[in-house]
């Protein structure tokens, strides 16, 4: 999958629209669909919709039958609609979201940075891109997804905005991290150039994948992701108001899932690491008693 969603986007939320019964049931495939049910309805109701924004949009970018041209026609749509909706016209199939923004005041340039990461997607496959460029994607694709849904979680804007920032992006790390061998697959490579440079491995993604020195370089980006995980695990414990559960679920199965990584490794063969499912229910049983 491309980016919000490998990106963390669909796996990290649960679905519904309005007008599509299917959005519920593919929420209901999702690690943390149970985490959003544990929401009040309102706020239940706006974590589906953001959802699916999220997927629709997502799946325009990994359309990969669908020309370049088709696809930032179809993403040109959304921001339109997105533009409208926030203007008080007809908004067409953003008209899900209407309640929601309504609701819970939700930002439309947060909305539009979403569409924005995956038009990045569409200029080409992301291949190495710089640091500067990959914190640009991971703010786009998975933290301004966190910043709607902070306000939905009823958070103090600073306070929700800075666990946006900080758990976005060990999430999004996380991901392109686990996802490498996926990602060459459709020519994509995420990890960024400078310190595939520095550690002489040459920037080419089936030599670079084969390349011992990768498990350093891997390592190194886990350890800037443990330390994004650790800043948003800073601002949970401290317990600010809001429905908290939901990132720490998050937290807490996205980061047991790096540490996976971390002890087995990045050099060939790799084998891809998974949720388990009966210890993400264990995780949300102990949170709710904590919480």
């Amino acid at each position: 999958m491309t980016s919000a969603m490998k990106k963390i986007q669909p796996e990290a939320f649960s679905e519904k629209s309005s007008d599509s019964q299917a959005s519920v049931s593919g929420a209901k495939s999702s690690s943390f669909y149970i985490g959003m049910r544990v929401l009040p309805p309102a706020e239940r109701e706006a974590m589906y919709a953001i959802y699916n924004f999220c997927r629709q949009v997502d799946d325009i970018a990994d359309d990969l039958e669908g020309s370049q041209e088709e696809r930032k026609q179809a993403l040109d749509a959304w921001r339109h609609d997105i533009n409208t909706l926030y203007a008080g016209g007809p908004c067409g199939q953003a008209a899900f979201l209407k309640e929601p923004v309504a609701r819970f005041h939700l930002r439309q340039e947060d909305f539009i940075a979403v569409i924005d990461g995956m038009a990045m997607d569409l200029k080409g496959p992301i291949v190495f891109p710089d640091e500067a460029t990959l914190d640009l994607y991971c703010d786009r694709v998975a933290s301004a997804v966190g910043r709607l849904s902070v306000y939905v979680f009823g958070m103090d804007p600073n306070i929700g905005e800075s666990l946006a920032y900080h758990l976005g992006r060990a999430l999004q790390l996380t991901n392109i991290l686990r996802d490498i061998d996926e990602d060459a697959e459709i020519g994509r490579c995420y990890l960024p150039r400078e310190p595939l440079e520095k550690a002489g491995i040459p920037l080419d993604i089936e030599k670079a994948l084969a390349d011992p020195r990768l498990d350093k370089v891997c390592r190194d980006l886990a350890w800037q992701a443990e330390g994004h995980y650790a800043a948003s695990d800073h601002i949970i414990h401290n317990r600010p108001k809001g429905y908290l559960i939901a990132p720490r679920l998050m937290a807490a199965a996205y980061s047991a899932l790096l540490r996976k990584m971390l002890a087995q490794g990045w050099k060939n063969p790799r084998k891809k690491v998974k949720h388990n499912k009966l210890a993400l229910l264990w995780t949300l049983l102990r949170l709710k008693v904590t919480s």
